[in-house]
């Protein structure tokens, strides 16, 4: 983990309301892995006082993305930040995805701003000889924030402007149809209710299914105690977002125990 002030070498405008900030740090670039996340705020700024935590959404090189949808203060001066402007970062931090296992093909399934963490995992099981099809929705086509770099995307929207007219959890039973289950997992990430339906859905067919959870991280390291989801399997009641996430076995966490942000 390292504390730095980093360079915006990119900030764009990809979808509605929605943006990518690229940042240059070959040390948090070099540790980072699939499913992990940063903590950051402006340099130039100490209100907000507290980080915005922000899933590593791409890693090219020495250089990180971060998306993100302006809901509030702090997402509101990363929009208007510059390229050349500094950001204080923390990070890599979080438990990864659990990549191991015995499976030739994922599916990666997202909603909204949930494609977040996608486009690494994507790149890494790809490198890994792993077959990968992404799942990818949102309310309208205005709201799809791919920028054309999606690998093997298959797109959902509740109005019927791109892709499957419906949810992705209906574009998901399309694709299972098709091509079944066998040497398949599932990720996942996006808002509590669709993760919560599609790991219902996953649980009746047999699907192994990781969900990556969003949700608030003042600190991001375990100290403010502040993201505590509730466990259903093993011998600990709570484990904390920040530090035993934000990635999880659905069956293992009890997911309406965590406030929903969207």
């Amino acid at each position: 983990m390292y504390q730095q002030h980093v360079p915006i070498t990119r900030s764009q405008q990809v979808a509605q309301n929605v943006y990518v900030l690229e940042f240059q740090s070959e040390a948090i670039a070099a540790q980072a892995i699939p499913g992990q996340f940063l903590n950051i705020r402006p340099s130039r700024f100490n209100d907000p006082f507290l980080r915005r935590a922000y899933s590593i959404h791409r890693v090219m090189g020495d250089r990180l993305e971060i998306i993100y949808n302006v809901v509030g203060k702090g997402s509101a001066l990363f929009a208007e930040a510059k390229v050349g402007e500094m950001m204080d970062i923390l990070g890599p931090l979080g438990t990864p995805f659990h990549l191991e296992g015995e499976y030739s093909r994922a599916v990666l399934v997202s909603g909204g701003v949930g494609i977040a963490p996608m486009p690494f995992l994507s790149d890494w099981l790809l490198k890994q000889g792993k077959h990968v099809v992404n799942i990818y929705g949102a309310r309208t086509a205005a709201m799809i924030a791919a920028d054309g770099r999606l690998h093997n995307p298959r797109y959902a929207t509740d109005d019927g402007t791109l892709g499957h007219h419906g949810n992705v959890v209906g574009l998901l039973e399309r694709y299972l149809a098709e091509e079944g289950t066998e040497g398949l997992r599932a990720f996942a990430c996006g808002p509590n209710k669709m993760l919560m339906a599609l790991g219902d859905f996953c649980q009746l067919r047999g699907l192994p299914l990781e969900v990556s959870l969003e949700c608030q991280m003042a600190c991001g390291i375990g100290i403010c105690q502040g993201c505590p989801v509730e466990m259903a399997t093993g011998d600990r009641k709570y484990t904390l977002v920040c530090t035993h996430g934000p990635n999880y076995n659905y069956n293992d966490i009890r997911l309406e125990s965590i406030p929903a942000v969207h």
